[in-house]
Protein backbone atom coordinates (compact mmCIF):
# COMPACT_ATOMS: atom_id res chain seq x y z
CA UNK A 1 0.00 0.00 0.00
CA UNK A 2 1.06 3.28 -0.68
CA UNK A 3 1.97 6.03 2.02
CA UNK A 4 -1.36 8.07 3.47
CA UNK A 5 0.45 11.53 3.25
CA UNK A 6 -2.36 13.40 1.55
CA UNK A 7 -5.28 11.72 4.01
CA UNK A 8 -2.72 12.25 7.10
CA UNK A 9 -2.43 16.27 6.04
CA UNK A 10 -6.38 16.45 4.82
CA UNK A 11 -6.94 14.94 8.29
CA UNK A 12 -5.01 17.10 10.24
CA UNK A 13 -6.95 19.96 8.60
CA UNK A 14 -10.32 18.35 9.17
CA UNK A 15 -9.94 18.83 13.10
CA UNK A 16 -9.55 22.11 13.02
CA UNK A 17 -12.97 22.52 11.80
CA UNK A 18 -14.68 19.65 12.80
CA UNK A 19 -15.43 17.86 16.30
CA UNK A 20 -12.23 15.51 16.10
CA UNK A 21 -12.04 15.72 12.48
CA UNK A 22 -15.40 13.70 12.11
CA UNK A 23 -19.01 14.15 11.45
CA UNK A 24 -20.14 11.03 13.52
CA UNK A 25 -17.82 9.35 16.11
CA UNK A 26 -18.34 6.08 15.05
CA UNK A 27 -16.01 7.22 11.72
CA UNK A 28 -13.27 8.18 14.28
CA UNK A 29 -10.34 5.15 14.74
CA UNK A 30 -10.60 5.58 18.55
CA UNK A 31 -11.14 1.97 19.20
CA UNK A 32 -7.81 1.00 16.48
CA UNK A 33 -5.91 4.00 16.64
CA UNK A 34 -4.38 6.32 14.52
CA UNK A 35 -5.69 8.82 11.64
CA UNK A 36 -9.36 7.29 9.74
CA UNK A 37 -9.76 7.04 6.69
CA UNK A 38 -10.69 9.51 4.38
CA UNK A 39 -12.10 8.37 1.58
CA UNK A 40 -12.60 10.37 -2.41
CA UNK A 41 -14.34 8.40 -4.44
CA UNK A 42 -16.21 4.47 -4.48
CA UNK A 43 -16.43 2.08 -7.22
CA UNK A 44 -18.30 -1.15 -7.13
CA UNK A 45 -16.89 -2.81 -4.12
CA UNK A 46 -14.05 -0.89 -3.44
CA UNK A 47 -12.94 2.67 -1.91
CA UNK A 48 -10.34 5.25 -2.83
CA UNK A 49 -8.53 7.48 -0.11
CA UNK A 50 -6.65 10.56 -1.22
CA UNK A 51 -3.75 8.63 -1.53
CA UNK A 52 -5.02 6.36 -4.41
CA UNK A 53 -5.30 3.52 -2.02
CA UNK A 54 -7.90 1.22 -2.96
CA UNK A 55 -9.72 -0.79 -0.76
CA UNK A 56 -12.65 -3.75 -0.33
CA UNK A 57 -15.29 -2.22 1.52
CA UNK A 58 -17.29 -3.80 4.32
CA UNK A 59 -18.59 -0.59 5.50
CA UNK A 60 -20.55 0.13 2.62
CA UNK A 61 -21.25 3.34 4.22
CA UNK A 62 -22.63 1.57 7.33
CA UNK A 63 -24.82 -0.78 5.36
CA UNK A 64 -26.47 1.29 3.27
CA UNK A 65 -25.04 0.85 -0.17
CA UNK A 66 -26.46 -2.99 -1.30
CA UNK A 67 -25.80 -2.44 -4.32
CA UNK A 68 -22.25 -1.23 -4.33
CA UNK A 69 -20.62 2.02 -4.95
CA UNK A 70 -21.80 4.29 -7.66
CA UNK A 71 -24.18 2.24 -8.71
CA UNK A 72 -25.20 3.11 -12.53
CA UNK A 73 -28.63 3.35 -12.47
CA UNK A 74 -28.85 5.14 -9.14
CA UNK A 75 -26.44 7.56 -10.43
CA UNK A 76 -28.40 8.19 -13.83
CA UNK A 77 -31.12 8.38 -11.68
CA UNK A 78 -29.91 11.22 -9.37
CA UNK A 79 -28.79 12.85 -12.14
CA UNK A 80 -32.24 13.73 -14.49
CA UNK A 81 -33.72 14.21 -10.72
CA UNK A 82 -31.47 16.72 -9.71
CA UNK A 83 -32.12 18.42 -13.10
CA UNK A 84 -35.96 18.78 -12.06
CA UNK A 85 -34.91 20.54 -9.07
CA UNK A 86 -33.02 20.36 -5.72
CA UNK A 87 -36.08 20.39 -3.28
CA UNK A 88 -39.70 21.80 -3.30
CA UNK A 89 -41.14 21.12 0.27
CA UNK A 90 -43.91 19.84 -1.05
CA UNK A 91 -45.43 16.64 -2.17
CA UNK A 92 -43.92 15.01 -5.53
CA UNK A 93 -44.98 11.69 -7.30
CA UNK A 94 -41.73 10.45 -6.30
CA UNK A 95 -42.49 9.90 -2.73
CA UNK A 96 -45.76 8.21 -3.57
CA UNK A 97 -43.77 6.24 -6.12
CA UNK A 98 -41.37 5.03 -3.39
CA UNK A 99 -43.88 4.84 -0.74
CA UNK A 100 -45.52 2.21 -2.76
CA UNK A 101 -42.69 0.11 -3.70
CA UNK A 102 -42.08 -0.06 0.15
CA UNK A 103 -46.08 -1.05 0.41
CA UNK A 104 -45.30 -3.59 -1.96
CA UNK A 105 -42.72 -4.97 -0.72
CA UNK A 106 -43.61 -5.07 3.22
CA UNK A 107 -47.68 -5.77 2.93
CA UNK A 108 -48.14 -4.45 6.60
CA UNK A 109 -47.08 -0.70 5.78
CA UNK A 110 -50.02 0.53 4.89
CA UNK A 111 -48.89 4.12 4.96
CA UNK A 112 -45.80 5.34 5.14
CA UNK A 113 -43.81 8.84 6.35
CA UNK A 114 -40.74 9.54 4.88
CA UNK A 115 -38.12 11.54 7.58
CA UNK A 116 -34.54 12.06 6.92
CA UNK A 117 -32.48 9.51 8.97
CA UNK A 118 -33.19 6.52 11.12
CA UNK A 119 -32.91 8.35 14.13
CA UNK A 120 -35.90 10.75 13.08
CA UNK A 121 -37.51 7.48 11.64
CA UNK A 122 -37.30 5.90 15.41
CA UNK A 123 -38.45 9.21 17.21
CA UNK A 124 -41.24 9.56 15.00
CA UNK A 125 -42.26 5.84 15.57
CA UNK A 126 -41.75 6.29 19.25
CA UNK A 127 -43.56 9.38 19.41
CA UNK A 128 -46.74 8.15 17.04
CA UNK A 129 -46.85 5.07 19.38
CA UNK A 130 -47.34 6.97 22.84
CA UNK A 131 -49.82 9.38 21.06
CA UNK A 132 -51.98 6.14 19.53
CA UNK A 133 -52.03 4.57 22.86
CA UNK A 134 -52.22 7.46 25.33
CA UNK A 135 -49.51 5.63 27.49
CA UNK A 136 -45.45 7.00 28.26
CA UNK A 137 -43.30 4.39 28.26
CA UNK A 138 -41.33 2.43 26.01
CA UNK A 139 -39.03 -0.89 26.79
CA UNK A 140 -36.29 -1.07 24.78
CA UNK A 141 -32.98 -3.56 25.26
CA UNK A 142 -29.48 -3.29 26.31
CA UNK A 143 -26.87 -3.15 23.81
CA UNK A 144 -29.33 -1.81 20.94
CA UNK A 145 -29.05 1.70 19.16
CA UNK A 146 -31.72 3.63 18.10
CA UNK A 147 -30.48 6.50 17.31
CA UNK A 148 -29.39 9.30 19.73
CA UNK A 149 -32.34 11.03 20.58
CA UNK A 150 -31.93 11.54 24.57
CA UNK A 151 -34.55 8.97 25.96
CA UNK A 152 -32.50 6.28 23.74
CA UNK A 153 -29.40 6.93 24.96
CA UNK A 154 -29.46 4.60 27.48
CA UNK A 155 -27.29 1.44 27.56
CA UNK A 156 -26.95 1.94 23.93
CA UNK A 157 -24.38 0.08 21.97
CA UNK A 158 -22.15 1.45 18.65
CA UNK A 159 -20.42 4.19 19.30
CA UNK A 160 -21.02 4.57 23.15
CA UNK A 161 -19.74 0.88 22.96
CA UNK A 162 -17.27 1.61 21.26
CA UNK A 163 -15.90 4.88 23.13
CA UNK A 164 -16.83 3.22 26.24
CA UNK A 165 -19.90 5.45 27.52
CA UNK A 166 -23.23 3.70 29.50
CA UNK A 167 -25.19 6.70 28.83
CA UNK A 168 -24.62 10.60 26.98
CA UNK A 169 -23.49 13.69 28.73
CA UNK A 170 -25.94 16.33 28.07
CA UNK A 171 -29.66 13.42 28.86
CA UNK A 172 -31.48 15.44 31.85
CA UNK A 173 -32.02 11.97 33.86
CA UNK A 174 -36.12 13.03 33.75
CA UNK A 175 -35.67 12.26 30.03
CA UNK A 176 -34.63 8.57 30.46
CA UNK A 177 -37.47 7.99 33.19
CA UNK A 178 -39.85 6.81 30.40
CA UNK A 179 -37.38 4.24 29.19
CA UNK A 180 -37.03 0.61 30.57
CA UNK A 181 -34.43 -1.59 29.42
CA UNK A 182 -34.56 -5.12 29.19
CA UNK A 183 -31.61 -7.67 29.02
CA UNK A 184 -31.19 -8.90 25.28
CA UNK A 185 -33.38 -11.86 24.47
CA UNK A 186 -34.24 -12.55 27.74
CA UNK A 187 -38.12 -12.89 27.89
CA UNK A 188 -38.20 -13.70 31.37
CA UNK A 189 -37.18 -10.04 32.33
CA UNK A 190 -39.78 -8.52 30.13
CA UNK A 191 -42.56 -10.82 30.95
CA UNK A 192 -41.76 -9.34 34.67
CA UNK A 193 -41.54 -5.80 33.01
CA UNK A 194 -45.07 -6.17 31.40
CA UNK A 195 -46.62 -7.78 34.95
CA UNK A 196 -45.46 -4.56 36.25
CA UNK A 197 -45.71 -1.75 33.99
CA UNK A 198 -47.94 -3.35 31.42
CA UNK A 199 -50.81 -0.53 31.00
CA UNK A 200 -48.14 2.23 30.84
CA UNK A 201 -46.14 0.88 28.30
CA UNK A 202 -46.71 2.43 24.62
CA UNK A 203 -44.09 -0.15 22.53
CA UNK A 204 -41.49 -2.47 22.55
CA UNK A 205 -38.42 -1.06 20.45
CA UNK A 206 -36.15 -3.95 19.02
CA UNK A 207 -34.11 -4.23 16.14
CA UNK A 208 -34.94 -8.13 15.07
CA UNK A 209 -31.21 -8.79 13.93
CA UNK A 210 -28.69 -6.61 16.38
CA UNK A 211 -26.68 -4.80 14.74
CA UNK A 212 -24.77 -2.06 16.92
CA UNK A 213 -23.30 -4.39 19.22
CA UNK A 214 -21.60 -6.75 16.95
CA UNK A 215 -24.07 -8.50 15.02
CA UNK A 216 -26.73 -10.19 17.52
CA UNK A 217 -28.50 -13.62 15.62
CA UNK A 218 -31.99 -13.20 15.68
CA UNK A 219 -34.14 -15.60 18.07
CA UNK A 220 -37.73 -15.92 16.71
CA UNK A 221 -39.67 -16.97 19.46
CA UNK A 222 -38.33 -14.38 21.63
CA UNK A 223 -39.54 -11.88 18.66
CA UNK A 224 -42.97 -13.88 18.67
CA UNK A 225 -43.14 -14.26 22.47
CA UNK A 226 -43.19 -10.02 22.20
CA UNK A 227 -45.20 -9.94 19.57
CA UNK A 228 -47.93 -11.67 21.79
CA UNK A 229 -47.33 -10.09 24.92
CA UNK A 230 -47.84 -6.52 23.38
CA UNK A 231 -51.18 -7.64 21.84
CA UNK A 232 -51.98 -8.82 25.37
CA UNK A 233 -51.51 -5.50 26.95
CA UNK A 234 -52.52 -3.53 23.83
CA UNK A 235 -48.69 -1.80 23.26
CA UNK A 236 -47.07 -1.47 20.07
CA UNK A 237 -44.61 -3.72 18.41
CA UNK A 238 -41.87 -1.57 17.24
CA UNK A 239 -39.53 -2.66 14.54
CA UNK A 240 -35.96 -1.12 14.18
CA UNK A 241 -34.96 -2.60 10.32
CA UNK A 242 -33.01 0.80 9.81
CA UNK A 243 -30.01 -1.94 8.95
CA UNK A 244 -32.10 -5.03 8.01
CA UNK A 245 -34.93 -3.94 5.91
CA UNK A 246 -33.70 -4.79 2.35
CA UNK A 247 -30.66 -6.46 3.56
CA UNK A 248 -31.63 -10.21 3.75
CA UNK A 249 -34.49 -10.20 0.93
CA UNK A 250 -36.52 -7.73 -0.79
CA UNK A 251 -38.49 -6.07 2.13
CA UNK A 252 -38.46 -6.71 5.97
CA UNK A 253 -36.86 -9.43 7.57
CA UNK A 254 -39.80 -9.57 9.94
CA UNK A 255 -41.80 -11.00 7.15
CA UNK A 256 -39.27 -13.90 7.02
CA UNK A 257 -39.57 -14.34 10.67
CA UNK A 258 -43.58 -14.39 10.32
CA UNK A 259 -43.65 -11.87 13.06
CA UNK A 260 -45.62 -9.12 12.57
CA UNK A 261 -44.83 -5.69 14.26
CA UNK A 262 -47.42 -2.42 14.55
CA UNK A 263 -44.66 0.04 12.83
CA UNK A 264 -41.16 -0.69 11.07
CA UNK A 265 -38.47 1.69 10.41
CA UNK A 266 -36.58 2.00 7.67
CA UNK A 267 -33.03 3.88 6.71
CA UNK A 268 -29.98 3.43 5.00
CA UNK A 269 -30.70 1.20 1.92
CA UNK A 270 -34.14 2.25 0.57
CA UNK A 271 -31.97 5.73 0.18
CA UNK A 272 -29.79 4.31 -1.92
CA UNK A 273 -26.76 6.10 -0.64
CA UNK A 274 -28.65 9.44 0.10
CA UNK A 275 -30.16 10.62 4.01
CA UNK A 276 -33.53 8.69 4.78
CA UNK A 277 -35.46 7.62 6.84
CA UNK A 278 -39.84 6.07 7.12
CA UNK A 279 -41.87 4.15 9.51
CA UNK A 280 -45.18 2.57 8.23
CA UNK A 281 -47.72 0.98 9.87
CA UNK A 282 -51.51 -0.09 9.77
CA UNK A 283 -53.07 2.82 8.56
CA UNK A 284 -55.32 3.88 11.59
CA UNK A 285 -51.80 3.76 13.20
CA UNK A 286 -50.66 6.15 10.96
CA UNK A 287 -53.24 8.35 10.80
CA UNK A 288 -52.83 9.57 13.93
CA UNK A 289 -50.20 11.38 12.15
CA UNK A 290 -50.43 15.75 11.80
CA UNK A 291 -52.67 16.45 9.68
CA UNK A 292 -54.80 13.91 9.92
CA UNK A 293 -54.18 13.36 13.97
CA UNK A 294 -52.92 15.02 16.72
CA UNK A 295 -48.94 13.32 16.39
CA UNK A 296 -47.46 16.31 15.35
CA UNK A 297 -44.19 15.90 13.35
CA UNK A 298 -42.68 17.91 10.12
CA UNK A 299 -39.89 18.60 7.91
CA UNK A 300 -38.70 21.04 5.35
CA UNK A 301 -36.46 18.03 3.68
CA UNK A 302 -38.70 14.84 4.04
CA UNK A 303 -39.49 13.30 1.21
CA UNK A 304 -36.47 14.90 -0.99
CA UNK A 305 -37.22 13.93 -4.59
CA UNK A 306 -33.73 13.56 -5.27
CA UNK A 307 -33.53 11.07 -2.45
CA UNK A 308 -36.74 9.65 -3.49
CA UNK A 309 -35.60 9.23 -6.98
CA UNK A 310 -32.38 7.26 -5.40
CA UNK A 311 -34.48 5.09 -3.22
CA UNK A 312 -36.95 4.12 -6.55
CA UNK A 313 -33.85 3.36 -8.14
CA UNK A 314 -32.46 0.96 -5.86
CA UNK A 315 -35.57 -0.79 -5.15
CA UNK A 316 -36.31 -1.50 -8.61
CA UNK A 317 -32.88 -2.85 -8.91
CA UNK A 318 -33.28 -5.63 -5.79
CA UNK A 319 -36.97 -6.12 -6.81
CA UNK A 320 -35.63 -9.54 -8.69
CA UNK A 321 -32.29 -10.08 -6.71
CA UNK A 322 -33.29 -12.94 -4.95
CA UNK A 323 -30.27 -14.99 -6.70
CA UNK A 324 -27.69 -11.93 -5.64
CA UNK A 325 -29.23 -12.25 -1.96
CA UNK A 326 -28.48 -15.87 -1.69
CA UNK A 327 -25.27 -15.09 -3.53
CA UNK A 328 -23.38 -12.75 -0.76
CA UNK A 329 -24.90 -14.57 1.91
CA UNK A 330 -22.56 -17.53 0.87
CA UNK A 331 -19.90 -14.93 0.55
CA UNK A 332 -20.18 -13.60 4.20
CA UNK A 333 -20.32 -17.37 5.72
CA UNK A 334 -17.16 -18.23 3.54
CA UNK A 335 -15.65 -15.13 4.48
CA UNK A 336 -16.89 -16.13 8.02
CA UNK A 337 -15.24 -19.64 8.53
CA UNK A 338 -12.32 -18.84 6.90
CA UNK A 339 -11.56 -15.96 9.35
CA UNK A 340 -12.43 -18.31 12.40
CA UNK A 341 -10.05 -21.09 10.80
CA UNK A 342 -7.04 -19.12 10.08
CA UNK A 343 -7.45 -17.72 13.76
CA UNK A 344 -8.37 -21.58 15.43
CA UNK A 345 -5.74 -22.72 13.75
CA UNK A 346 -2.81 -19.90 15.09
CA UNK A 347 -5.07 -20.63 18.80
CA UNK A 348 -6.34 -16.75 18.45
CA UNK A 349 -9.28 -16.68 20.34
CA UNK A 350 -11.69 -15.09 17.73
CA UNK A 351 -15.72 -14.99 16.68
CA UNK A 352 -16.88 -14.07 13.79
CA UNK A 353 -20.97 -13.81 14.70
CA UNK A 354 -22.67 -13.36 11.44
CA UNK A 355 -25.95 -13.32 9.99
CA UNK A 356 -27.23 -13.29 6.54
CA UNK A 357 -24.85 -11.19 4.51
CA UNK A 358 -23.51 -8.99 7.77
CA UNK A 359 -20.88 -10.03 10.10
CA UNK A 360 -19.05 -8.98 12.86
CA UNK A 361 -15.36 -10.02 14.35
CA UNK A 362 -14.64 -9.74 18.28
CA UNK A 363 -11.42 -10.83 19.94
CA UNK A 364 -11.31 -12.20 23.18
CA UNK A 365 -8.00 -10.06 23.73
CA UNK A 366 -9.39 -7.12 22.83
CA UNK A 367 -6.18 -5.55 21.75
CA UNK A 368 -5.73 -7.95 19.33
CA UNK A 369 -8.34 -6.50 17.45
CA UNK A 370 -6.21 -3.14 16.90
CA UNK A 371 -3.18 -5.21 15.00
CA UNK A 372 -5.71 -7.12 13.22
CA UNK A 373 -7.22 -4.12 11.65
CA UNK A 374 -4.42 -2.96 10.81
CA UNK A 375 -3.16 -5.57 8.94
CA UNK A 376 -6.32 -5.40 7.29
CA UNK A 377 -5.79 -2.12 6.29
CA UNK A 378 -2.28 -2.93 4.97
CA UNK A 379 -3.59 -5.66 3.10
CA UNK A 380 -6.24 -3.28 1.46
CA UNK A 381 -9.45 -4.69 3.27
CA UNK A 382 -11.31 -1.74 4.64
CA UNK A 383 -13.77 -2.89 7.88
CA UNK A 384 -15.76 -1.30 10.40
CA UNK A 385 -13.19 0.14 12.50
CA UNK A 386 -14.20 -1.32 15.94
CA UNK A 387 -15.78 -4.98 17.21
CA UNK A 388 -18.92 -3.27 18.06
CA UNK A 389 -19.51 -2.14 14.25
CA UNK A 390 -20.93 -4.87 11.76
CA UNK A 391 -19.60 -5.49 7.98
CA UNK A 392 -21.54 -6.05 5.30
CA UNK A 393 -21.57 -7.72 1.94
CA UNK A 394 -23.08 -5.77 -1.19
CA UNK A 395 -24.21 -7.57 -4.62
CA UNK A 396 -20.91 -5.55 -5.85
CA UNK A 397 -18.59 -8.21 -4.03
CA UNK A 398 -16.91 -10.97 -5.86
CA UNK A 399 -15.91 -14.31 -5.22
CA UNK A 400 -11.98 -12.31 -5.84
CA UNK A 401 -12.86 -9.95 -3.64
CA UNK A 402 -13.80 -12.56 -0.78
CA UNK A 403 -10.61 -14.54 -1.97
CA UNK A 404 -8.57 -11.43 -1.03
CA UNK A 405 -10.03 -10.89 2.04
CA UNK A 406 -9.29 -14.20 3.35
CA UNK A 407 -5.66 -14.42 2.36
CA UNK A 408 -5.38 -10.61 3.81
CA UNK A 409 -6.78 -11.54 7.39
CA UNK A 410 -4.59 -14.83 7.64
CA UNK A 411 -1.68 -12.10 7.14
CA UNK A 412 -2.85 -9.88 9.77
CA UNK A 413 -3.78 -12.77 12.37
CA UNK A 414 0.42 -13.72 12.10
CA UNK A 415 0.99 -10.60 13.16
CA UNK A 416 -0.81 -10.87 16.35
Amino acid sequence: MAKRTINSKLFTEAKKYLVGGVNSPVRAFNYVGGNPLMIKKGRGSKVYDYDGNGYIDYVLSWGSLILGHAFPEIVEAVKAAACEGLSFGTTSIKEVELAKLIRRAIPFAEKIRFVNSGTEAVMGAVRLARGYTGRDRIVKFENAYHGHADYLLAKSGSGLATLGIPSSLGVPKDFAKSTIVAPHNDIKAVEDIFKRYGRKIAAVLVEPVGGNYGVLPPKIDFLKRLRALTAEYRALLIFDEVITGFRFSFGSVARNFGVIPDIVVLGKIIGGGFPIGAYGGRGKIMDKLAPLGKVYQASTFSGNPVVMQAGIATLKALASSGAKYRQIERFADFLSSAIEGAAKSRNIGLKVSRFGSMFSIKFENKYDFKTFYKGMLGGGVYFAPSEFEANFLSFAHTMEDVEITVNAAAKALERI
